[in-house]
């Protein structure tokens, strides 16, 4: 490749909010994430909300869009599969969540065709977090 790639870094990651509130509600409280910086655009009529767990600087975050006059729910879709996170306690982390009304459709358990324990839950609008366990 004729361009050096040796300084480039993974920003952030997207994903469109009906509900900035519940959303961040949702990755702060039980994610655990820290709202780095939230924008309104009146212009454009949306806001954006960078969340994450560390300064932008150094960590990859996530960026929510909130469009402000969005009425209907987004369309997932086919392309988008998940958000992964490291837990230390997955079976811990996943009984917590259930205990807040969190949506766990793949409950905590060994991956398929492989050892390492994984969960999936859904965001407010269903987006799918794949919590993975680690130490």
């Amino acid at each position: 490749m004729s361009v050096d790639t040796s300084k480039f870094r993974l920003l952030h990651t997207m994903i469109r909010v009906k509900d900035l509130d519940k959303s961040l509600d949702f990755y702060t409280r039980h994610l655990g994430m820290a709202l780095q910086r939230k924008t309104d655009f009146p212009g454009g009529k949306f806001t954006l909300a960078f969340i994450g767990y560390g300064d932008e600087e150094d960590h990859t975050v996530v960026e929510l869009t909130h469009n402000w006059e969005q009425v209907d729910d987004y369309e997932i879709g086919t392309g988008f599969g998940h958000l992964a996170i490291a837990v230390p306690d997955i079976y811990g982390v996943c009984e917590g969540m259930e205990k807040d009304g969190v949506s766990i459709p793949r409950p905590p358990g060994p991956m398929k065709h492989g050892t390492r324990n994984i969960a999936f839950i859904e965001d407010p609008d269903g987006y799918k977090i794949e919590l993975v366990e680690r130490d």
